[in-house]
């Protein structure tokens, strides 16, 4: 039987986190950052990823990282996602980490590792583990195509680009074209990235990389999901029991309390559900399942946590100084992130042999 409660040191770690988000990541700072043309937060991400060491938690340390689990990854992301913080720790420390994992390229894992450099996984934030993904054509190591919806990618050093002759290519940022594409998510900016003649090292082979990268990506992503759903319902209820509407706190009023508890059992099993992702992963036992169950589930806990925080604020959860839109806004990419809640439900059909009717 697996323990999925934290352990003393995955505890210590989420307070050392905290407390350096609480300093440097204040919601104000963030909604300030989305309006400017610099999204991403570079002295958050240096303190992260340099100060804390953060960034090579999943490396072996014959590689030169910590050696750690995908457990330690994931209460690192539920912090994250419970500040909405505008690194890019997700898609470089786990997903651009786990696709380098799968090739031959310690080189590259060591300068990911150590954060000196930043790397993006050039598939589109949506494509699901074991989905299909666009590729680009090679001609002897020199590369053409348009890729889109690639996260994260304005903050990279190095994509790591499938081309068609089934290679994973890594690119210096410098050599391709990134233009920003809209997004609703402000805080995990998407970008297009278009190589025309780039040049790129072969670093192994596309697909498992891929698959393995996607996987790891779509099930510590419930643990961000957790950190959204958690930070919603605890400023609700903190919010609601200071609010006072006919002489009495708002929270009083039984509606709502029902509203609440529904809200919390919705979260303590995406908790569940995010544990088991990450520990499967870790362990590498059944870790298909799990994080299709996760995501199967997550998605929706998430936005309509995010939605009643919205909601139960009042007039002040729908201005742009409250940081409510944040969360709601990121929850809502995150539904189509590594996945649609749909799609990974006809995974676990799949994977545990249940027909469709």
């Amino acid at each position: 039987m697996t323990d999925l409660l934290y352990s003393e040191e995955e505890e210590a770690l989420r307070s050392a986190v905290r407390d350096l988000l609480t300093d440097h990541c204040d919601a104000a700072g963030v909604i300030a950052r989305t309006e400017s043309d610099a999204p991403h937060d570079r002295s958050l991400w240096k303190a992260l990823a340099d100060g804390m060491g953060l960034a090579g938690l999943l490396v072996p340390e014959a590689q030169g990282g910590h050696g750690a689990s995908h457990r330690e990854v994931a209460v690192v992301l539920e912090e994250l996602g419970r500040a909405v913080a505008p690194v890019p720790y997700l898609t470089s420390a786990v997903v651009a980490t786990e696709a380098l994992l799968a090739c031959e390229a310690d080189d590259l894992l060591a300068d990911l590792a150590s954060a000196r450099r930043i790397g993006a996984l050039a598939v589109a934030l949506n494509v699901a583990p074991g989905g299909a993904f666009k590729t680009v054509r090679s001609e002897d190591g020199t590369l053409y195509g348009e890729l889109t919806g690639i996260a994260d990618a304005a903050a990279a050093d190095v994509l790591l680009v499938p081309a068609g002759d089934g290679g994973l290519y890594a690119v210096d940022a410098d050599a391709v074209t990134i233009t920003p594409q809209v997004s609703l998510d402000l805080t995990r900016p998407l970008a297009t990235v278009t190589l025309d003649g780039a040049s790129g090292r072969r670093i192994g082979e596309a697909e498992p990389a891929v698959r393995r990268a996607l996987r790891a990506g779509a099930g510590l992503l419930a643990s961000e999901q957790f950190g959204l759903a958690e930070w919603s319902l605890t400023e609700t209820v903190r919010y609601l029991k200071e609010r006072k509407q006919f002489n009495r706190p708002v929270g009083g009023f039984q509606a709502l309390k029902h509203r609440l508890a529904q809200l919390w059992l919705e979260i303590v099993n995406l908790r569940a559900a995010a544990r088991n992702a990450a520990d499967a992963l870790a362990t590498g036992e059944d870790a298909d399942v799990a994080v299709a169950v996760a995501q199967a589930y997550a998605a929706q806990v998430a936005v309509h946590a995010a939605e009643e925080a919205v909601q139960l604020h009042g007039g002040i959860g729908m201005t742009w100084e409250h940081p409510a839109h944040l969360y709601l806004k990121r929850s809502k990419a995150d539904s189509i992130a590594y996945g649609t809640a749909g799609a990974h439900r006809e995974a676990v059909a799949e994977l545990v042999g249940l027909q469709a009717p």
